[in-house]
């Protein structure tokens, strides 16, 4: 067995879990998400829990077990608390601003750069950090890493937008004779 997979999901007060075939629809105070589930593993609502059951013990059914556990998981914490990444953003002149659903950056290029958000992930920017926050984990991770590829931070100086608590490990610089 799945030591992630045969863990039960439990659902706060106020979310709803809805089966339609393959479609499962999540429901809480911050939103609705929905993902189709494949057709090796079964979903059981049961009470306050969500039991994800694999079909056979082959090594697809085995693998599929853990990961819808943890997408179903993860579309409950989504619609109930919500997830938020934070970037931080270190260089001179570099700073970032939201403009309606983009966000725009200057990061030593000629032009600012605009990064246009996806619908459901939502920009805050306080100094040098910028907060993404979203019910969608996979999108939200999508756009923190679609930022930070813009201008990774390079070894020499730190320089680059990087994740908080990152580290980056840095190279001395030339030496004279």
């Amino acid at each position: 067995m799945s030591r992630i997979g045969k863990m039960p999901v439990s659902l706060p007060k106020g979310v709803t879990v809805a089966l339609n075939g393959s479609m499962v629809e999540v429901k809480g105070a911050k939103g609705t998400l929905t993902r189709d589930i494949p057709s090796e593993v079964a979903l059981e609502v049961e009470g306050d829990q969500v039991v994800v059951k694999r079909l056979a013990e082959t090594k697809r059914h085995r693998a599929f077990h853990g990961l819808v556990r943890n997408l179903v998981a993860n579309m409950v914490q989504g619609v109930s608390s919500g997830f938020t990444k934070t970037l931080e953003i270190n260089g001179v002149g570099y700073r970032a601003q939201v403009k309606g659903r983009a966000l725009e950056l200057n990061l030593g290029f000629s032009q600012p750069v605009i990064f246009p958000l996806k619908e459901d992930v939502e920009a805050k920017v306080e100094k040098n950090n910028i907060i993404l926050s979203s019910i969608n984990k996979e999108n939200l991770g999508q756009a923190a890493a679609d930022i930070r590829a813009l201008r990774p931070p390079e070894p020499y100086k730190g320089k680059g937008i990087r994740y908080v608590g990152e580290r980056v490990v840095r190279k001395a610089g030339k030496t004279t004779k």
